[in-house]
């Protein structure tokens, strides 16, 4: 490979980390925030602040499958752009809102423009790229994609030592604009004109249908859907329980960026272990390994009371979110892979189940948040189960 190339590549690469990151930064750089919007906004039930995270999420997965069949009809650039559009005008309106339900709206906006640069980023990547070499370049942008969530919270911090949190989506805003200018400048369009398919309801039904018919598909998309769901079960009730009730403070921020950090790692090794082990090997054992750790956090839990020391529960988060570098990195490829034909719409219909499933099953564990951590492990647990019984049956199937 020339020396221009790997420059191209790597290039390519930071983009899409960039682009990708903004919903991770959407979400992480108001963790340390939660606490003053819910009493600047007068929020009565401390659990309803979560709200603040979950509507992204919602709103994302409304926009999840409209961007894939734009993207696949106008090319993926000016999908981009107009996500990019909507991401910026939700930023503006929650940095100016005055009640939490507005704040709300924004953070759907916020969800929905930023959805293109989760499914159309994907489609780029494979236009370039397919199977193992896929999951490769994947590993490769979680690793400084993950880099995001590492420092998020610390900047959402420095900037609340300075300023309130409306500054936390000023800094959103200009990050939007620059990652827009660099693919504007930067990138060349991945998708051909002879590839391009007409944007209508027809080619949106085939899509779909052909999505959902596929059972390899559907069924790592459930599977993602499950597990994320009980990391967004986790992202709803981080700040209460680190920051509030173990009493970590500012400290919080680098508890989470440590944890974050877990995830980092696993997508490196990843990208060393998938050609050797298989991307269905990994998610197989990074699954088991969730089921054990915390059957044995959840007996440990017990013995004092839902609240184990800080150390024992850093640990297992630890070791956990490790095993989640290696799914993400994973099972997106692995659904999308038979069909890249139409990589556009079935990634748009994959990763709007995945979302709308976590979103909910997210939702639920947060809003059982008691003090404890017994709601967080019992959704790591459980939902680790579950993907584990489909993952096995896939394989049964595949044979």
């Amino acid at each position: 490979m020339s020396e221009n190339h790997k420059k191209t590549a790597w290039s390519f690469i930071v983009l899409m980390a960039m682009l990708m990151s903004f919903i991770a930064l959407s979400i992480d750089a108001m963790l340390p925030a939660l606490g003053q919007i819910g009493k600047d906004l007068k929020v009565s039930n401390p659990n309803d602040v979560q709200h603040v995270v979950s509507s992204i999420f919602l709103g994302m997965s409304m926009g999840l499958v409209f961007f894939g069949p734009l993207a696949d009809a106008y090319g993926r650039k000016p999908a981009i752009y107009l996500g990019t559009g909507i991401f910026i005008l939700g930023c503006l309106i929650s940095t100016f809102a005055q009640t939490f339900e507005i704040m709300i709206l924004g953070r759907l906006l916020q969800g929905l423009g930023g959805a293109s640069c989760r499914v159309v980023t994907l489609a780029m990547i494979r236009d370039r790229f397919e199977g193992n070499r896929m999951a490769k370049v994947m590993s490769l942008i979680m690793i400084i994609f993950i880099m995001v969530p590492v420092f998020a919270p610390s900047i959402g911090q420095v900037l609340l030592f300075f300023a309130n949190w409306r500054f936390i989506f000023v800094f959103m805003l200009m990050l939007s604009l620059v990652s827009t200018v660099w693919l504007a400048f930067g990138q060349e369009e991945t998708l051909a004109e002879e590839h391009r398919l007409p944007f209508s309801l027809k080619t949106m039904r085939n899509g779909i249908m052909e999505t959902l018919k596929n059972k390899v598909a559907r069924n790592y998309t459930i599977i993602s859907g499950l597990s994320f769901g009980s990391f967004i079960g986790y992202l709803n009730s981080t700040q209460q329980l680190l920051q509030e009730d173990y009493g970590l403070g500012d400290s919080f921020s680098i508890a989470f960026g440590g944890l974050a950090l877990m995830i980092g790692l696993a997508s490196f090794a990843n990208s060393k272990w998938v050609d050797k082990v298989g991307m269905e090997r990994l998610c197989r054992r990074a699954l088991i390994v969730i089921v054990g750790l915390s059957v044995i956090c959840l007996g440990l839990s017990y013995f004092y009371e839902g609240r184990p020391p800080l150390i024992i529960l850093m640990t297992y988060f630890g070791a956990t979110f490790f095993c989640f570098g290696i799914l993400f990195g994973n099972v997106n490829s692995l659904a999308l892979q038979p069909l890249g034909h139409i990589a556009g719409v079935a990634n748009s219909v994959i990763s709007s189940i995945t979302t709308l499933l976590s979103v909910l099953l997210g939702g639920f564990i947060g809003y059982c948040y008691n003090g404890t951590v017994f709601p967080i492990i019992l959704g790591f647990l459980v939902l680790g189960i579950l993907s584990s019984i489909l993952m096995y049956k896939l394989t049964i199937h595949i044979k």
